[in-house]
């Protein structure tokens, strides 16, 4: 069973998050992927807990279905291995500076002069055509630029708090993702290659202020900027009697059917704020104040079985822990367990996807640093004398 990219053949010189996460997509897909490393590997492979050096947690989930090769790309001869790679890749892909890159040779200009077709995508922290261009972006950094701390606050929070998940990071990767596989279906059409920039700063900004443009979205402006419904203090899990729920009480039938529960279906007639969106939306953080002061009557069981049974969306509120025993989650298959060859057993999450033919047949584990350097070599043309010098020149790595 052929999988959607099977044939593609990517060089992924990407570190961290962002990179990795997006090329174990594509890998996810099919895509053959030869992760690029230094000597010291990719910085991910520190972050545990990890049952062997190398191979923390972090890493282990965003380096599936890759081939690890550890080159010294400060030596010549680790530079002529990835030229010569290069000559047979569809792909190039890598986080590392445009100076950087250029030093070592593999600038677009450089990349296009060996494989003319070559799809090079390079991703930064921003616009190269910007004056933040060159600065170092971090997820928390990219978090602040974009807002989203100060969104936390104007929505009620004591102080500016990040979001707690590396979002800026696999939003980005997301994007990077698809770029990748937009940029082959045009080279499939045309059979031209070409260079493409995803800054990771632009990619939030567009997701953020795609909520919050709001009344500067016109010129002259016309209102305030935010969502109102999103920046509500009380648009958040609902405290019951013994714990918290999750409910979106949105539509005129939600609404209707919320406050028939309550008790409250006066309210509908008598308060012209429940009267229609518009005004519900305007003087929507009284209403979930109402919802959330209504709430505290009732356990979260009791709160669940009426809201689903009056057709209101509501959910429990998980934890980390029990997001894992999640029923739905167990019963589409999203987690299962691998046996690592040096790591033990692991818990692994499946790409969220269900293909009707084309998929991927099997996964192959999380590699360690180096683990393919000598077969990715002999594939492509080295001998096992030249693989042996370079090993001991310390030009490359093998595990």
């Amino acid at each position: 069973m052929a999988a959607p990219l099977q044939g593609i053949k990517i060089v992924d010189m990407t570190s961290v998050i962002m990179g990795p996460y997006a090329t174990q997509i594509l890998a996810d897909l099919g895509a053959e992927v030869i992760k690029i490393e230094p000597p010291g590997g990719d910085t991910m492979r520190a972050i545990g807990p990890m049952v062997n050096s190398g191979m923390g947690c972090l890493f282990l989930h965003t380096n599936r279905n890759k081939r690890s090769l550890s080159i010294d790309l400060k030596s010549e001869a680790g530079r002529r291995i990835i030229q010569h790679i290069l000559k047979d890749t569809d792909v190039l892909i890598s986080n590392i500076r445009p100076q950087a890159m250029q030093r070592l040779g593999l600038s677009y200009t450089d990349v296009k002069a060996i494989r003319p077709e070559i799809i090079q995508v390079e991703a930064y922290g921003f616009g190269q055509n910007g004056v933040y261009a060159g600065k170092p972006a971090y997820d928390d950094l990219i978090q602040g630029l974009v807002a989203l701390p100060s969104l936390s606050t104007m929505a009620g929070a004591a102080d500016p708090r990040y979001a707690p998940t590396l979002i800026a990071d696999r939003v980005a990767g997301l994007n990077i993702a698809n770029i990748v596989m937009a940029a082959l279906i045009h080279k499939g059409r045309t059979g031209e290659g070409q260079h493409v920039e995803v800054p990771m700063f632009e990619t939030l900004a567009q997701m953020v202020l795609a909520d919050h443009m709001g009344g500067a979205t016109f010129i002259p402006q016309r209102g305030p900027m935010g969502y109102a419904r999103l920046l509500a203090q009380h648009r958040k899990p609902y405290q019951t009697a013994d714990g918290y729920l999750c409910a979106v009480i949105y539509t005129d039938s939600h609404w209707r059917a919320f406050l028939t529960l309550t008790g409250d279906e006066q309210l509908l007639t008598d308060d012209p704020r429940f009267s229609s969106l518009q005004n519900r939306t305007e003087h929507i953080g009284e209403l979930y104040a109402l919802v959330a002061q209504r709430l505290t009557g009732r356990t979260t069981a009791q709160w669940l079985e009426a809201l689903n049974a009056a057709d209101i969306p509501a959910m429990p509120l998980h934890t980390p822990e029990t997001l894992l025993q999640d029923p739905h989650l167990q019963s589409v298959g999203f987690f299962h367990e691998t046996d690592h060859p040096t790591e033990g057993t692991l818990r692994e999450m499946r790409m969220p996807s269900n293909w009707s033919t084309a998929r991927r047949d099997h996964d192959t584990p999380v590699p360690r640093l180096g683990e393919h350097t000598t077969q990715v070599l002999q594939e492509y043309g080295y001998a096992p004398d030249e693989i042996q010098n370079l090993i001991d020149k310390n030009v490359v790595h093998q595990a």
